[in-house]
């Protein structure tokens, strides 16, 4: 019975200190009202830390929801690059929380969630950004849908639309409602074979990509399009459409939500992020 007491106590104690790590003592900063065209330009030098919540987020514009912290230096926002130096606030806290998708805490990064503050209705959403580099993680949960995305009418974590790039060439529309993801689209964006081991992502490397999506109320559903610009394009190239009538027998997202930018399994740059009413 004492080994037992003693086995809850420090599972208790493990929980508290991630809690701690993880912010839940921090006070957060009001959100910012914001006109549209919102365009955010990464200046300045410092970074935002993870949050628990958007109450708790240091940022009157972005709640980091995951992947430790977003760096900001010389006009270029960051994920966390490269392995997490020993000692690092979130190096700890995910070896506690996940070790599996972050290799014991290594890259809390492939898992990085960036998302607005601000609630928006229909509008459209860019970004440019430069993918640095792999991490190939031994994690069950890098695949081939993993990928750079814009996420959007994002009610929370299992209920919102995303579109973007997945690591095996493809472009993708898809709802994720209620922690069950449904495709409303796709259609091959990058040539090539991919292979988890080989050939883990046709995505440029070292290459600005400028990403743009579209949610908008239309013909009785929401429309989801997602458009490319890459960096020897004058124009944007329409990749997919796509029209959520509820045909997943799920209903279509209609209410406002947030904005926002996920990356999975990789080193990322972000230079300009653009948020506008349509």
């Amino acid at each position: 019975m004492l080994m037992q007491f003693y086995g809850v106590l420090s599972a208790m104690i493990l929980l508290a200190a991630v809690a701690l790590l993880f912010g839940a003592d921090r006070v957060g900063t009001p959100v910012a009202t914001v006109a549209s065209p919102y365009v955010y330009l990464f200046g300045g030098n410092g970074a935002l830390e993870e949050a628990r919540n958007t109450s708790r987020t240091a940022s009157p514009y972005w709640w980091l929801n995951s992947g430790g912290r977003i760096e900001i230096a010389g006009s270029l926002g960051s994920t966390m690059q490269g392995d997490a130096p020993q000692g690092d606030r979130w190096r700890t806290a995910y070896a506690a929380s996940n070790p599996t998708d972050t290799d014991q805490g290594l890259h809390p990064q492939n898992i990085f969630r960036l998302v607005t503050r601000s609630l928006w209705g229909d509008a459209s959403q860019e970004v440019e950004l430069r993918l640095v580099a792999d991490q190939k993680s031994q994690s069950p949960n890098r695949n081939a849908s993993n990928g750079l995305f814009l996420m959007s009418r994002y009610v929370d974590g299992d209920t919102l639309y995303y579109a973007g790039l997945r690591v095996d060439g493809m472009a993708v529309i898809k709802k994720k409602y209620n922690g069950a993801y449904y495709t409303l689209a796709e259609a091959p964006a990058f040539p090539g074979a991919y292979d988890r081991d080989k050939n883990p992502n046709l995505l440029p490397h070292g290459e600005w990509l400028s990403i743009r999506s579209e949610t908008a109320h239309t013909d009785g559903g929401i429309a989801i399009r997602l458009y490319l610009k890459r960096e020897s394009d004058t124009n944007w190239l329409k990749l997919l459409e796509a029209i959520d009538r509820g045909q997943s027998g799920t209903p279509a997202i209609r209410g406002r939500g947030r904005g926002g930018i996920r990356t999975d399994f990789m080193d990322v740059q972000f230079r300009s992020y653009r948020m506008e009413n349509l």
